[in-house]
């Protein structure tokens, strides 16, 4: 089970710090990544890390902006947004699979939304 937090309203330029805990399983077993979603639009992967942390995937719409990081012993996985935008306004969801999470990798497991809302 993966529980999502963090969310909110912010400013454009701003920053936020979202959080997915992890609860079963072997959590140093899966890739670990933050989709999002935005109105009208197709849910995206933004960022992803692998099992130990040593590989990561960044959208290039965020790139230099967002940065995925990972605990393993608390089971939690962590984006830190930077410099936001509108159009980064969306719901966030944590998500995790069994095999490296790219694009067009279906996660095993998905967490519940968490809002962001970005105002300019």
């Amino acid at each position: 089970q993966l529980q999502a937090s963090g969310g909110g309203l912010v400013q454009a330029g701003g920053s936020l710090k979202l959080s997915c805990t992890a609860s079963g399983g072997t959590f140093s077993s899966y890739w670990m990544g933050w989709f999002r979603q935005a109105p009208g639009k197709e849910r995206e992967l933004v960022v992803s890390v692998s099992q130990n942390g040593g590989s990561k995937f960044t959208a290039e719409s965020v790139a230099g902006r967002f940065t995925i990081s990972r605990g393993n012993v608390k089971k939690m996985v962590y984006l830190q947004m930077n410099s936001l935008k509108p159009e980064d306004t969306a719901v966030y969801y944590c998500a995790s699979a069994t095999r490296a999470l790219l694009r067009t990798t279906a996660p095993n497991y998905w967490g519940q939304g968490t809002q962001v809302t970005v105002s300019s």
